[in-house]
């Protein structure tokens, strides 16, 4: 239990914190500091990983760890960051998470056994490949009621490549970095504010759109669509015959907006569109496998700054949509909101990184 938050040890005390967010086409980074209960945007910045791999803006990248910790540093040095102290975001596409069901034991020794003999019975390599992890859910009982025979498990398992990968990117950074986590567990922090009810969450990245059902603050489903961001910017630069810098600066600047001069909305529909059908197709598995409904969607990730985009994916769910507003969780100049409301999704992970070393550090 505990290895993505014990890796490092627990670190030093620091007042201020980053959380390093590695994407596949960007790197994001964001410093808090605590003030009383209140976490204080400090800086934040963005670099685009295209570049370092030869390729444009936008476009998802495989770097080897040197090159991804010579990005880090220039970033850290653009956004003037002063502190090493760091929590790391592990790609959702190098981990494994199912939701299994489990005889209940009585002997914790008992139940930690069975669930890692069970483990290997869903993780499709090698167990010697993986780090393992795992999260019993606590059991909503009401009074008098006797515990079910069974219990639900949240199994966890990442790729010892991938965590090899990012020790490589922290030392290459100097970085003193006390945990990685896995990027689902950071958005939920910084993005879904139900405590209850289910809450569906759409993860748009470059290469991927990530689908978590989140209840009771636990992922209850989570599903990876193989389109996201840069296939949109695709579409745009093929249908206007431009480069795939200049498409992906159109799409974050137009988006839906119905603005003259831009591009037809058809050419962005078309991925959209694919990406919500089975977006929608997995949550109506949820929803009749569990006879609950969600309470709203939330829309994250680099994907979820395209302008008017939760207009038109309103027209496919039937429940209010909304924007993740991750910079809403901390304190910051009131001029500079406008901007981290619209930077938002793109910076979720990040945040929540940031917020959990927060607590750590408290």
């Amino acid at each position: 239990m505990g290895f993505l938050s014990k890796l490092f040890g627990t670190g030093s005390k620091s007042k201020s914190v980053i959380g390093v967010d590695i994407g596949s086409s960007s790197l994001k980074v964001v410093q808090l500091r605590r003030e009383g209960g209140t976490a204080v945007l400090e800086t934040y910045g963005e670099l685009a990983l295209g570049p370092y791999a030869g390729v444009e803006v936008g476009q998802a990248t495989n770097l080897p760890a040197a090159k991804i910790a010579e990005t880090l540093n220039d970033l850290l040095r653009e956004a003037n960051v002063t502190t090493k102290d760091a929590g790391i975001s592990i790609p959702f596409s190098r981990s494994l998470l199912t939701l299994v069901e489990l005889p209940r034991r009585n002997d914790p020794s008992e139940q930690k056994t069975v669930i890692e003999l069970e483990a290997r019975k869903y993780i499709p390599v090698p167990v010697s490949e993986v780090q393992l992890d795992w999260f019993i859910i606590p059991e909503a009982l009401s009074e008098g009621a006797e515990p079910s025979p069974k219990v639900q498990v949240l199994l966890v398992a990442v790729h010892n490549d991938e965590l090899t990968l990012l020790e490589g990117v922290v030392r290459g950074s100097a970085l003193a970095a006390t945990f990685y986590e896995i990027e689902i567990f950071s958005t939920i922090r910084s993005v879904v504010d139900e405590p209850v009810k289910p809450v569906l969450v759409l993860d748009i990245g470059a290469s991927a759109t990530k689908v978590y059902v989140v209840e009771h603050g636990v992922v209850a489903l989570s599903h990876n669509i193989p389109s996201g961001g840069q296939d949109v910017t695709r579409t745009i630069a093929t249908s206007q015959g431009i480069t795939v810098g200049n498409a992906e600066m159109m799409k974050k600047e137009h988006g839906f907006a119905n603005e003259a001069g831009t591009y037809d909305h058809r050419s962005i529909e078309l991925v959209f569109s694919r990406i919500f059908e089975e977006a929608k197709r997995a949550l109506a598995q949820y929803e009749n496998a569990k006879g609950k409904k969600i309470s709203c969607l939330v829309l994250t990730g680099g994907g979820g700054v395209t302008k008017e985009l939760a207009t038109y994916a309103k027209t496919f769910f039937s429940v209010d949509v909304r924007i993740a507003d991750p910079f809403g969780k901390t304190q910051a100049p009131a001029f500079m909101r406008p901007v981290l409301e619209a930077i938002g999704p793109e910076f979720a992970v990040a945040v929540g990184l940031a917020l959990r070393k927060l607590e750590e550090e408290a």
